[in-house]
């Protein structure tokens, strides 16, 4: 009978509470970010929406992003049936399976538990488990570069080219989730190879050329046959101003991330602090300014700080650690991939002045997970070598808990109950490490499951209420006033009886009606109606052209249009302005009830104009003036 190794059954607890995290009470999320939910419903009813990933049932406007994350989502909707789980449950378990992944990049290399360690640091990555928990598409991106670098790691450990082009494919398919993004992992695997790989320079480089066109043809080909199609032929290009993939891909969706953009918000930290609660009602949607402290400020802190100084202070571990030891080393390698990506998503995060959500902190998981568990091997290393080599576990451990408490207080005094625990533990962890040599492993293991208890806590409250479906995160908050299709609950009934109205006043057509941006027409989608944004997300998108809009309403095939609602402050595009001068305003009173802007007790029942309201228009027998709009 085989006996049972103490590391896998650690290994098994470690992925079975990842599992655990990611999946109870998942339902509770349920249509999480109905954007991309209403997108996969549109998806479900044709392969040329599918294949476009078409936001609205009428094809009108596609999805702000490539294609890969939202047709896995279609795909199990297609065979589990469209409800939030199906949609759910492939991001959470590429979650999982990024854990397990990052398990069998580090354990070969520096040990079963170091390997142990890392996967631990990552399932209780706060920011990771909230977005697996999403159908932001995150999680996913994430498991493939993980994936990508196991791959890379492989190739340049072996020298096959195979395992190179399977790399490169990889990072493709990554770019084809949330576009330049998955290229952060890029130059570390670059480095890596050209160092460490066996074979001549020449080789070596010419091998990395033909990856790379691999990688770029992988990451361009779905972006150039869109662009390839008329545009009469396909859905306009949400998210750009010229209905291009590739503008999408290297502009809105990267560069712009960066370095700002259009319609970039000003990064700001709003709290609304509600009695009795530990944290600001609701999700905060942006970070603060960029500098090198951003990731421990109050919007990023507590999605990812926790293991960020232990992490740093691993990475220097390990390049102590692997000096001297030749360039095949296989853990150099790793230092380059793991330490490379760990390196390149923390400066990009901090000094991002574009979109710049808290959610955004996940992928510096596997990098931090990886110079956790890698690094806590190398720190044990080195502290058995010399005392002075000691002064670094010692200090990981002390300026991680520093942290952790720092945290902690910010969050109200959360868990302050824990406090004088993980004090005692790093605090005799780090006495015995610098009293005996021989201790010293036993002791950063001791410190370091403290540490990361601390966090895991944390996590778990995305049990406690639904986490925010746009801007997911973890921690202990109170639950936002909206209903799981991201609108005022007050909003749900109104959203019924536009349905009802404009349905009862024309025959079927091919949209019941326009709205103003896609985050008030995803509800809509999803009670049913065939709904399609005229701005795209962000109401700005120039979709349509008033003369456009003219020709379909004069075809029949739209003949309703409702401004306002989300976003709908930026602004809207043309086609919105020209509804507003020249159709027809159906009263309020005709489609929706009244709504109570005084209390229970004494209420006050008006037609309120702005915010979420919506204002609904008639353009049948308006097409001449709205193609003389401008």
């Amino acid at each position: 009978m085989t006996r049972l190794r103490p590391h896998r059954v650690a290994l098994s607890l470690v992925l079975a509470f990842s599992a655990l995290l990611e999946c109870y009470r998942l339902a509770q999320n349920s249509w999480a970010n109905d954007y991309y939910s209403a997108a996969v419903k549109s998806m479900l009813g044709s392969l040329h929406n599918f294949f476009f990933v078409a936001s609205d049932p009428g094809g009108l406007i596609s999805v702000d992003k490539p294609p890969i994350g939202v047709w896995l989502q279609t795909v199990s909707a297609a065979i589990f049936g469209f409800h939030p789980l199906s949609l759910l449950l492939p991001e959470a378990l590429c979650a999982v399976g990024a854990v397990a992944g990052l398990y069998f990049i580090v354990a070969p290399r520096f040990g079963a538990w170091p390997g142990v360690a890392a996967a631990a640091t990552l399932a209780v990555f706060p920011s990771f488990v909230a977005s697996g928990r999403d159908n932001n598409l995150d999680a996913l991106l994430i498991l493939l570069m993980v994936l990508a670098c196991l791959g890379g790691l492989r190739a340049i450990e072996t020298g096959s080219w195979r395992w190179l082009a399977i790399t490169a494919v990889i990072v493709g398919l990554a770019f084809n989730t949330k576009t330049l993004a998955a290229f952060l992992v890029v130059p570390g695997l670059g480095v890596a190879w050209l160092v460490c790989a066996p074979g001549s320079l020449r080789r070596r480089a010419a091998l990395l050329v033909a990856a790379t066109a691999v990688l770029a043809l992988v990451s361009t080909v779905w972006l150039v046959a869109v662009d390839a199609t008329p545009a009469s032929a396909r859905p306009y290009v949400g998210g750009t101003v010229d209905n291009s993939e590739l503008s999408l891909s290297f502009g809105h969706n990267g560069l712009g991330r960066v370095l700002g953009e259009r319609n970039s918000p000003t990064p700001t930290v709003v709290v609304v602090v509600a009695p009795g609660s530990l944290r600001a009602a609701g999700a905060i949607s942006s970070t603060g300014a960029p500098g090198p402290f951003r990731l421990f400020e109050l919007a990023d802190g507590d999605q990812g700080a926790w293991m960020l100084p232990f992490a740093i202070f691993g990475l220097i571990a390990l390049a102590l650690y692997v000096r001297g030891g030749g360039r095949r080393n296989p853990r150099l390698a790793l230092l380059f991939v793991l330490g490379g990506w760990f390196v390149l998503e923390f400066a990009v995060l901090s000094v991002s002045s574009g979109i710049v959500h808290p959610y955004y902190v996940s992928a510096l998981g596997p990098g931090t997970a990886a110079m956790a568990g890698a690094g806590a091997a190398a720190l044990a290393a080195l502290g058995a070598r010399r005392r002075v080599y000691r002064l670094l576990p010692a200090g990981a451990l002390i300026a991680t808990a520093a942290v952790a408490l720092m945290l902690l207080r910010r969050e109200h005094d959360y868990l302050h109950w824990l406090w004088p625990i993980l004090i005692g533990i790093v605090g005799a962890a780090v006495l015995m490490m610098l009293w005996q040599k021989r201790v010293v492993r036993v002791a950063i293991a001791a410190g370091l499951a403290a540490l990361l208890a601390v966090p895991a806590i944390y996590s778990a409250t995305v049990w406690q209420v639904p986490v925010n479906g746009t801007f997911p995160t973890a921690g202990p908050y109170i639950e936002d006033d909206t209903e799981s299709l991201g609108i005022p609950l007050d909003q749900i009934p109104f959203y019924r009886g536009l349905l009802r109205y404009v349905r009862a006043h024309q025959p079927p057509s091919r949209w019941d009606l326009f709205t103003q941006g896609a985050t008030t027409a995803a509800p809509l989608t999803l009670l049913g109606g065939r709904v399609a944004a005229l701005g795209g997300y962000g109401t700005i998108d120039p979709v349509l052209e008033p003369r456009q809009l003219a020709v379909l309403v004069s075809r029949a095939e739209v003949r309703f249009v409702a401004l306002g609602g989300g976003y709908a402050s930026r602004g809207g595009n043309a086609a919105s302005t020209a509804v507003a001068h020249a159709c027809r305003e159906i009263p309020a009173t005709r489609w929706r009830g009244p709504q109570n802007v005084g209390t229970p007790g004494h209420p006050d029942y008006v037609y309120a104009r702005g915010g979420w309201n919506l204002i609904l228009y008639d353009c049948a027998g308006r097409t001449a003036q709205l193609a003389a709009q401008h």
